[in-house]
């Protein structure tokens, strides 16, 4: 009987354990999650929706007019009618092809614009989340570090008590190793402070849909490889949103220099109507132009040159710019890489081979309390500009990733 009830109670408490298990992310899970459940982002689907509605638009047809007017004749001859009289008259502006091609196909650059902006403004959400991303893994190695520091603060500060109580150590060095557990503990509560810092700005780019206690999976040293970067180059041309928006702009200002440049030609209309007059009915079909004389759409014309010609501008100045971000960028990938890989294959390793023989000389005391805490900020140091050069290795890579987007967010 004690068996079972020792079975069931241990059943209760893994399940227990179960529906309080945290929800653990992963990088991927997370730009998923922001794609499908971010406002902004919603809300610019809802702007290219839009967009699409007004190619509908463009391509309606005019609608007919109907005008009817109703009055009495009164004659001032004799032999003539009095009584009632009325018209109709039916006109139906036509949609002339000049105009009406270059009309949807402006809209229909427009959607395209639109979308290429949705585009950008996708990868910047992942771009901002990579990098909140990151720096919540930052955060949390600093915050390890900072423990692992006041542990071993708190180790030395509790060997130099028992050496103060025995007499074998002067007060002084129990002062000193007080005061650095208390800046330990200081550098403890700070780094915590950071971590629920980053974690709030990273929840905030997921949106709503991820829970306040979750938990991440990852390493910051896990940062993807990068391919050339001619491939890089060749693929941002082909593939970076920045630059399919500015083309996309372009293609919308040629097509509305076109529109307005066919709106100079003249426009037509038919007109059908009836009159009634006691003694007559009158029917008549016919066709009204409007000739741009006066108008010439001088203006207007030009508007949309200069619109053309500044969108040729931005488009040339944005791939320039483009090119030299990502130049630029693949310059600190290197540099962080060198720095990352320096910093692990000896730096720390040395620093920290530094500390394990300074604490073993100071327990068999052949080093003083200063030269462990020397050898402890060293080893400190040399781990915090770990993680920092890390930390910039990933954003570099956010950033090469963000400026050769690929459709949809994907990366190689």
């Amino acid at each position: 009987m004690k068996h079972k009830l020792k079975y069931w109670v241990a059943l209760l408490g893994m399940g227990s354990s179960l529906a309080f298990a945290q929800a653990s992310y992963d990088l991927p899970h997370l730009e998923s999650l922001a794609l499908e459940t971010s406002r902004a982002v919603q809300a610019m689907r809802d702007q290219v929706q839009s967009a699409q509605a007004g190619v509908t638009t463009a391509g309606a047809f005019p609608n007919p007019e109907i005008e009817y007017l109703a009055g009495s004749v009164r004659p001032r001859g004799v032999g003539a009618t009095a009584g009632d009289a009325n018209s109709v008259m039916l006109t139906q502006p036509l949609d002339m092809p000049w105009v009406r091609g270059p009309r949807i196909g402006a809209a229909e650059a427009v959607v395209a614009s639109t979308q290429a902006s949705a585009r950008v403004f996708n990868a910047d959400v992942i771009a901002r989340l990579r990098v909140r991303y990151f720096d919540v893994l930052r955060r949390e190695a600093e915050l390890r570090n900072a423990r692992l520091d006041a542990e071993l603060v708190e180790g030395v500060r509790s060997r130099i008590a028992l050496r103060v109580e025995t007499g074998e150590a002067p007060r002084l060095e129990l002062m000193r190793a007080e005061a650095e557990s208390l800046n330990a503990e200081k550098s403890v509560q700070a780094a915590t402070f950071r971590v629920q810092q980053a974690r709030a700005l990273l929840r905030q780019a997921v949106g709503d849909a991820l829970p306040p206690d979750f938990v991440l999976e990852g390493q910051l040293s896990n940062v993807p490889e990068l391919s050339e970067l001619e491939r890089a180059r060749l693929q941002m041309q082909s593939a970076s949103p920045d630059l399919a928006r500015s083309r996309a702009e372009l293609q919308r200002a040629e097509r509305v220099l076109e529109l307005e440049r066919k709106k100079r030609w003249p426009t037509f209309a038919v007109k059908a109507g009836r009159e009634q007059d006691p003694d007559v009915q009158t029917s008549r079909v016919g066709l009204t132009m409007s000739i741009p004389l006066w108008d010439r759409r001088t203006g207007p014309v030009a508007e949309a040159e200069a619109q053309l010609a500044r969108a040729r501008n931005e488009l040339l100045a944005q791939e320039f710019a483009l090119g030299q971000s990502l130049d630029s960028a693949y310059q600190v990938y290197g540099i962080a890489r060198a720095q990352v890989t320096a910093l692990e294959s000896g730096i720390v390793r040395k620093a920290e081979a530094a500390l394990k023989v300074a604490d073993a000389a100071y327990r068999f005391g052949e080093r003083s309390f200063l030269e462990v805490v020397d050898a402890q900020r060293v080893y400190r140091a040399a781990r915090a500009e770990l993680i920092s050069a890390r930390y910039e290795l990933a954003a570099a890579w956010v950033e090469i990733e963000r400026l050769r987007a690929l459709p949809g967010g994907k990366t190689e």
